[in-house]
Order: C-alpha cells, then structure tokens, then sequence
C-alpha cells in the first residue's frame, strides 16, 4: 500500500501525521492564515488521480487550502494511488479525529458510504457522489445525516461546450472519452452528445462525435495513465477528429500531447472540471473551452459550515443556475467560435436555467 501524504496546518501548528498500517507518510506543513486558527480539522482522501490532476481533485484542495487560509481551519491530505488506499485513508483520518473528512471522486462511494454508517459522529462531504443502493431492486437513494454528497449537473455545462465544437469543427468531427464509466464520468459525455445534437438540428449539420453514442464508447480503464490518453487522442485525430474532450482527469493530459504532436492548429480541446487556461496554462492555446465544475466552491462551502455549527448531510447539486457549473472563456479560440454559435449558446444557457431545454442525448 503506497501513500503520500500531505498536511497543511495553519500558524504555529505543525504535527505529525500518524503512518497507518505498512505505509509510509511524508509531511509537509504550510504556513500561515489571515484568520486567528479555529478548532476545526478538514482531511481530504484523493483518489487515484493524486493532489496534483490539474482537474477535480486538485480543485477540491483549492477549497480546502481556501478554508485554511480564510477560516483558519487544520487542513491535512491522504494522496490515495490505487483503489486499496481509500479505506485506509479514511480509517486514518477517522483516528485523527478530523471535523470533516472530504473523500473525492466516485471510486471512494463504497468506502465512504461505510465510513459514514459506521460512524454517525463523524461528518463527510464526498465530491463527485450521489450515494445510492445499487444492490436494491430498484436501485435506492441513499441519505446520510452526516454526509453532504456535493454533485455537478455538469450535463449541463457540457450541452454548451458540444454545442460550441460542434460549431466550430472544421472536420465535422468531434471526439470524446473517458478514464472509467463511472456516472460521474458520462454525464459529460452525454451532454457533449447533446450539444452535438443540438448543433446538427439547428444548422442542418451532421456532425459525428466519435467515442460515446449515449450507451457504449471508449474508455481507458483507468484516471492516472496518460499514454492511454496519448493514444486514444491519436486515433481520433487520425480518424479525422479535431476537437476532442477527455473525461479521465490526468490521463487527459496525454490527450494534450497527442494534440501537441499533431502541430495542426485546427486541432484543440474541451477540458473537463477546472479551466484548463488555468489549471494548464502553457497549453491554453489548445483549449477551446473548459466545462467546470465548482468543487472548490462547495468543498470551502461544506467546511464553513461545520465551522459554522450549520452542517447537514444531503445532496448538493451545482447547475448552471446556481453557478455550480459553466463553461469556460473561449480565450485564443474566440475569433473561431462563429457569431451566431455564441449567440445560441447563450439562448440555450437560459433555456436550461428556465428548464424548457433538455441536456439529455436523443436516442
């Protein structure tokens, strides 16, 4: 079991992690708030994607960071690098008695809905994560008083990024994959889909989108091996794609690469969670838009209120109303986006707001 840790304590105090069965930990401390500290600890668990993905997990620590420097509160990480961590890394953080322990990422639902029954004094707020009971028939919903499932209508936003390739392809190709197919990971794909759709309906296109039809569609197996995603990008482009999105955190960034090589100016990406102009900025010039999602706002969010004493479990859902989600600035794209595609995006924006607009691919 490998486990990197990092832990982020504000002003004086700096402790010592406590190492967990066979792994070992390296401590960091950090440094100091604008805020007198305040007898609150937040832990974070990462998935296998680890602190660094310049996608979701890397967002949600910026919340995190956030709370320490705005609330004073203790910060610590559990850098998770395969599915055998996340229970030990859970089980950690419930020994050190943190306030509230965010696990990020759908590969932590199973140990994170254990955790929460099994300790009903201890708060959670998972990212990424509507609990449900897949092994009822029908499924169920699943509800605890001590975790707050943070999700993302990130259809949402995706149905506006799909519309945007769609119109600005040259190729009248798009492509999109993703690390597993996890539901977190195909709702964008789906409203990438739509947006498609979408577009081909209103100009009398066809444009294809290669890797997701609404059921089946390429997937690398895993969130961390970027040749995967190198490779899988080089096909699409051999395949005639120019704008593809990856939905698989790190192993997107060997989509840039593949994009890189290409050197074909036509050629660019949707980035998923964060803005990639921010996240990845020597490669802006290859980002067509970003379809976000505002973990860090809901992770600082969740710990205010425990610091708060306002804490309460259920379901979060970021939309685009609410400003949970978006797209991103076009930035070095923007000359390429046509007028009158910007102008329907911005008319489909407020129909999904209004609800008279459906996200959802057609069949």
């Amino acid at each position: 079991m490998n486990r990197r840790t990092k832990v982020i304590l504000p002003l004086l105090a700096v402790t010592a992690l406590i190492a967990a069965g066979c792994a070992s930990e390296d401590e960091a401390a950090t440094s100091s708030t604008t805020v007198p500290p305040v007898d609150v600890k937040a832990c974070q668990v990462t998935d296998e994607g680890g602190i660094d993905d310049k996608s979701f997990n890397q967002t949600a620590n910026e919340g995190l960071n956030r709370a320490g420097t705005e609330l004073g509160v203790q910060t610590a990480v559990l850098e998770s690098t395969s599915d055998a961590d996340y229970v030990p890394n859970i089980d950690t953080f419930l020994a050190q008695g943190c306030d509230i322990i965010i696990p990020v990422g759908f590969a932590l639902d199973a140990a994170t809905q254990a955790a929460a029954a099994a300790n009903p004094g201890q708060k959670f707020a998972i990212v990424d994560v509507d609990f449900f009971d897949f092994a009822a028939d029908p499924p169920a919903d699943v509800t605890f008083d001590n975790a707050e499932e943070l999700t993302f209508a990130t259809d949402e936003a995706a149905f506006l990024a799909g519309y945007a390739a769609a119109g600005t392809s040259k190729s009248g190709k798009v492509a999109t994959y993703g690390g597993r197919p996890f539901g977190t990971v195909t709702i964008f794909m789906d409203g990438f889909l739509a947006g498609v759709q979408q577009y081909n309906k209103d100009f009398d296109k066809n444009v294809e989108l290669l890797g997701w039809d609404g059921t089946d569609g390429s997937f690398t197996g895993d969130f961390s091996d970027q040749d995967k995603g190198k490779a899988t990008t080089k096909n699409f482009i051999d395949e005639g794609a120019d704008i593809i999105m990856p939905v698989a955190g790190p192993v997107g960034l060997g989509t840039i690469a593949a994009v890189k090589e290409a050197n074909n100016p036509d050629i660019g990406i949707v980035w998923v969670d964060v803005d990639g102009c921010k996240s990845v900025p020597d490669s802006c010039q290859y980002f067509l838009t970003s379809v976000e999602k505002k973990m860090d706002t809901a992770v600082f969010d969740a710990i205010k209120s425990v610091v708060e004493d306002a804490f309460q479990g259920g379901l979060y859902l970021g939309t685009l109303e609410n400003g949970g989600v978006d797209i991103a600035d076009f930035q070095e794209w923007d000359d390429r986006v046509p007028a009158e595609v910007k102008t329907k995006i911005e008319e489909y924006r407020a129909a999904i707001i209004a609800g008279t607009q459906s996200v959802k691919p057609a069949a």
